[in-house]
C-alpha cells in the first residue's frame, strides 16, 4: 500500500516537469527548424554588385536594406576575387551611375539577368546592347519626383534672392556692416517655364502654384485640360516661344539625343536679360560654353544649375567663378526617404526579373 502511495505520489511529481520539459524541447526544436530555414534562405538568396559603402556609395542604412535580400558585394572585392563572385552574380545595383555599365564589366558577368538603375535617367545605360545579353533593365521613376522638384524651387528661390551671396557676407569675418543695396528679383507673381513636363515637371509646376507663379510649359505631348487647370499651366506650341515670356526657365527632360544641347547660343539669346535658367536634367542639356557667354555678357540674369557636365567640373571652369551662378552637386534625390525609396523600388525590380514575375519598372531599348 506504501509502496502504490509512493509511485502515485512520483507520478504526480513528475507530470509537471515532463510537460514542462516536453515544452522546452518543443521551443528547441522549433528554434532549430527557424534556424535552418533561416540559413536555407541565405543560402538561396542572389548575389548582387554594388559599387561601395561610405561616401562615394551608398549609406551603411541603405545597404542594410538590400542584405535583408541579397548576399552583396562592391565592385572592388569583385574584381579582386572574380573566380568566386563572377558566376554568381544575378544583380547588377546601378547608383549615382556607378559601378559604370560598360562591355567590359559585363562579359565578367555570366549570370547577370537585371541592371537595376536608381533613378529615372538611364542615359548612362547603353540599354539596347544590355538587352542583346538577355539582361533586363529597370530605373526608378516616381520615387524621385518630389524631391527632384523640391531642389528645382531651391536653386531658383536661392538664385532670385541672393541667398548663397548673402550667406557669404553675413559669415565673413570682414564684414562690418549688411549692403543694402543687393536687390533680388520677385518669384511671387513671375512666369516659370517648364521644358519637360513629365511627373517632375509637374510637381515643379505645382510648387510654383503655391508661389502664385504664371507656369508655361513646353512638352513633346501636351497635358489633358484637367491637369494642366490644377496648376494653371498654359502650354507652348514651341521651345521659342516659352523662353522668350518666362522669367525663370525650368528644365525637366530626360537626356535623349533629341535634348542634348537643346539650349545653345540661340536659345539662350531668346530669353530675356532678367530671366534666369534653372537645370535639374542633365548637364549635357546645356551648350555650358554659349551659358558662359549668355551669363557674362548680361544675355540672362543668372543660372542655378543642380547637374553640370562633367560632374564635377573642372576646378578652373568659368562657371565656378561667375558670380551670377549657384552650383549644387547633383544632390536632387539626397534625401534618406527618397533614397530608402529608391532603394526598395530596385529591389522590387530586381525580384520581380528573378522570380518571372511582372517587372514594376522596366526600360527596354527603343
Amino acid at each position: 500500500m506504501q509502496s502504490l502511495c509512493l509511485a502515485r505520489c512520483i507520478r504526480s511529481l513528475w507530470a509537471p516537469a515532463q510537460t514542462n520539459l516536453l515544452l522546452k524541447l518543443g521551443k528547441v526544436q522549433k528554434y532549430v527548424n527557424c534556424q535552418l530555414q533561416h540559413s536555407k534562405t541565405m543560402e538561396n538568396k542572389p548575389w548582387a554588385l554594388i559599387s561601395e559603402i561610405g561616401a562615394l556609395g551608398y549609406p551603411e542604412e541603405l545597404i542594410d536594406i538590400m542584405m535583408k535580400r541579397f548576399h552583396v558585394v562592391s565592385h572592388k572585392d569583385f574584381l579582386q576575387n572574380l573566380q568566386l563572385y563572377s558566376p554568381k552574380v544575378q544583380v547588377l545595383f546601378c547608383w549615382n551611375t556607378s559601378p559604370t555599365v560598360e562591355p567590359s564589366l559585363l562579359r565578367l558577368l555570366p549570370s547577370l539577368k537585371v541592371v537595376a538603375n536608381g533613378g529615372a535617367g538611364i542615359n548612362h545605360l547603353d540599354v539596347p546592347y544590355i538587352n542583346s545579353l538577355g539582361v533586363k533593365v529597370t530605373n526608378t521613376p516616381g520615387v524621385v519626383s518630389s524631391a527632384t522638384a523640391d531642389i528645382a524651387l531651391g536653386l531658383l528661390l536661392a538664385s532670385a534672392r541672393d541667398i548663397i551671396t548673402s550667406h557669404q557676407i553675413a559669415v565673413d569675418p570682414n564684414t562690418t556692416s549688411l549692403p543694402t543695396s543687393m536687390m533680388g528679383v520677385d518669384v511671387t507673381g513671375s512666369t516659370m517655364g517648364i521644358v519637360g513636363m513629365g511627373d517632375i515637371g509637374y510637381k515643379i509646376a505645382q510648387r510654383g502654384r503655391g508661389f502664385e507663379m504664371k507656369i508655361l510649359y513646353y512638352n513633346r505631348r501636351r497635358r489633358n485640360v484637367k491637369e494642366e487647370q490644377a496648376v494653371g499651366a498654359r502650354y507652348c506650341q514651341s521651345l521659342d516661344e516659352l523662353l522668350k515670356d518666362s522669367d525663370f526657365v525650368v528644365l525637366a527632360v530626360n537626356l535623349t539625343p533629341e535634348t542634348t544641347g537643346l539650349i545653345g547660343h540661340r536659345e539662350l539669346s531668346l530669353m530675356r536679360s532678367t530671366a534666369t535658367l534653372v537645370n535639374i536634367s542633365r548637364g549635357q542639356v546645356v551648350d555650358q560654353d554659349a551659358l558662359v557667354d549668355a551669363l557674362r555678357s548680361g544675355t540672362i540674369r543668372g543660372a542655378a544649375l543642380d547637374v553640370t557636365y562633367p560632374e564635377p567640373l573642372p576646378r578652373d571652369h568659368p562657371l565656378l567663378s561667375l558670380p551670377n551662378v549657384v552650383i549644387t552637386t547633383h544632390i536632387g534625390t539626397n534625401t534618406m526617404n527618397t533614397c530608402h525609396r529608391m532603394v526598395e523600388s530596385m529591389i522590387n525590380n530586381s525580384l520581380a526579373v528573378l522570380t518571372g514575375q511582372p517587372i514594376p519598372n522596366e526600360v527596354r531599348a527603343q
